[in-house]
């Protein structure tokens, strides 16, 4: 009984630090997609990001790939089609918004998803979580307000619009069965290629901002080592090290460091971006925070 007690607790703290090193780069990525990314480039910026991924994850996982059957290459591509919009929204809105405002409007999608899913399998979410949902809308109320009442901003709009589109994202892909028996990585590979299929037509389309090859050329030292960063750190490690961690700890477990997230965009933000939020916009943090962090409960 000891054995058995103890042995999960010395397997799971490995897995949980690359886990949490990912929350950690995911909270970083908004302030480097503002720092590379214009509303001029941001097509050019996800072609250019995925065109570095793309070509490593097919390498890796050829054979996995080769032995995907047509439906499920077809419910991928469906799916990378949903990851391409969640990508624009982003990315657009980040541009338009705030780094800490995009950290944290983006978790929502952590209360979204089981709202969502408890439409679809119609029965009624807990009071509590309804409380922690209320809580969590109200602090992004107040997180988009930190210089005075108005509208929320376009930026803010689009990022709620990709939590949103990650909450279709979810309870699609648990309710595919063409999915099923398929590699999760050949699967997330072909979802990616459909996402950079999407970026790349875009990008050929007149008045849609700069081709790749324009702005990387316009790029200086700063701008490719955020692109890097973007494709190295914030998508191929962060997806390997899910995959890794997943299969050495929880899911469970895994959501719940990954949860952090927004709390590192905010930190990132406001200590390295020099964006300050007010004593309003820092009590809609503290509430999005709270909100989520109890809902997870909550859901679970």
């Amino acid at each position: 009984m000891t054995a058995i007690a103890i042995a999960p607790r010395r397997a799971t703290w490995p897995a949980d630090l690359p886990v949490l090193l990912v929350a950690v780069v995911w909270g970083g990525s908004y302030l480097a997609a503002k720092g590379v990314t214009t509303a001029h480039t941001v097509i050019a910026v996800l072609v250019l990001r995925f065109a570095v991924v793309l070509p490593v994850l097919v390498a890796v996982g050829y054979r996995r790939l080769r032995a995907l059957r047509p439906r499920q290459v077809a419910g991928a591509g469906s799916l990378g089609l949903v990851l391409g919009l969640i990508f624009l929204l982003e990315t657009y809105g980040v541009v338009h918004t705030s780094a800490t405002n995009a950290g944290l409007i983006i978790s929502l999608t952590m209360i979204f998803t089981p709202l969502a899913e408890s439409a679809v399998r119609r029965s009624r979410p807990s009071g509590s979580f309804l409380a922690a949902a209320a809580l969590s809308v109200a602090g992004v109320v107040l997180l988009t307000q930190g210089s005075g009442f108005s509208a929320p901003g376009t930026g803010d709009l689009l990022i709620l619009g990709a939590a949103l589109a990650r909450t279709a994202n979810v309870l699609m892909t648990a309710r595919m069965k063409s999915l099923d028996g398929g590699d999760p990585l050949a699967l997330t590979t072909v979802q990616l290629g459909a996402a950079v299929a999407v970026f790349a037509v875009l990008a050929a389309l007149p008045g849609t901002g700069a081709t790749p090859w324009a702005a990387a050329a316009d790029f200086g030292p700063g701008e490719w080592a955020g692109l890097l960063f973007l494709a190295v750190f914030c998508t191929l490690f962060a997806f390997f090290v899910q995959m890794w961690a997943v299969r050495r700890s929880s899911p469970s477990r895994v959501s719940l460091l990954l949860g952090t997230e927004p709390l590192w965009a905010a930190a990132a933000g406001i200590a390295i971006g020099g964006e300050r939020i007010g004593s309003v916009g820092l009590a809609g943090a503290a509430l999005v925070l709270a909100g989520t962090a109890w809902g997870r409960r909550a859901a679970g």
